[in-house]
């Protein structure tokens, strides 16, 4: 697979304060790859480092020509009383294709949603409609910095499986920074466990497996992953994502869901 973006020996610091060094990772096309470590860590710093938003304090960012990034934030502050739409949100700050706006929420989960207004919209369709944004203008790769923030576990559970719909869809890689160790992990090809640097990487079972994520994280996950493959071979209904009411349309039974430690 053609490397989109790599690091080599990369460093950040902000004022003085050394935040992440010695970083070699490579994000490969059509690649799931999620960033887990805990608060403090360095994990959005690399986000922001790899879209050319701080600059390294030592090493360097390589991304492959003409690259694009899609990027979908924590959060995103908008003034729910303005009388906005979905389709005019897209259309800010530049007009896109009525088609190509279409599509793009229609790979995000959301097709239905164009004519609604954002005051209206649950958490999980918000960030639903911030994944059709970061679509509009088909990215190799899409970074989500701890997009499901805010919402519950069933509701991330969700988001993470349409994550999964849209690289298929779109044969994009995609970079995910998350806390959400509950489910996250088997959403992905590779886990980069980071602690100022990369302290252990690999596939998800090999990294919950590893000395050091244990070290972090304990050993709650390993039965996360498996209740998040169990519920991961279920259909679920993507049309009515309702962020943190999003039980609906469900049927498995979470009261027996093994508990993995979040990091704080």
């Amino acid at each position: 697979m053609s490397v989109l973006i790599e690091t080599h020996d990369l460093a950040l610091a902000y004022g003085g304060r050394r935040v992440l060094h010695g970083v070699n990772i490579a994000i490969a096309r059509g690649e799931i790859v999620t960033v887990v470590g805990p608060n403090g860590s360095g994990k959005s710093s690399l986000l922001r480092a790899l879209i050319g938003a701080v600059r390294p304090a030592a090493g360097k960012v390589v991304r492959a020509p003409a690259l694009r990034i899609g990027y979908v934030p924590q959060s995103l502050a908008i003034d729910t009383s303005l009388p906005l739409t979905v389709a005019r949100f897209l259309n800010l700050p530049a007009r896109v294709n009525a088609a190509t706006a279409q599509a793009a929420l229609s790979d995000a989960g959301v097709a239905e949603l164009g004519a609604r207004q954002l005051g209206a919209l649950s958490g999980g369709q918000f960030q639903r409609v911030l994944l059709a944004r970061a679509l509009l203008h088909t990215p190799d790769l899409l970074i989500l910095d701890e997009a499901t923030q805010g919402l519950d576990q069933p509701g991330a559970a969700r988001f993470y499986q349409q994550i999964e719909a849209v690289r298929q869809t779109r044969g994009c890689a995609v970079l995910m920074v998350s806390h959400d160790l509950h489910v996250v992990m088997a959403a992905s090809d590779r886990v980069l466990c980071f602690n100022g640097h990369v302290c252990c990487e690999g596939t998800p079972q090999v990294v919950a497996d590893a000395p050091e994520y244990r070290a972090l994280f304990g050993t709650g996950t390993q039965g996360a992953l498996a209740l998040y493959r169990h519920e991961h071979n279920h259909d679920h209904d993507h049309t009515t994502d309702q962020g943190h009411n999003s039980g609906q349309g469900h049927s498995h039974d979470h009261t027996h869901r093994p508990t993995a430690e979040k990091a704080s």
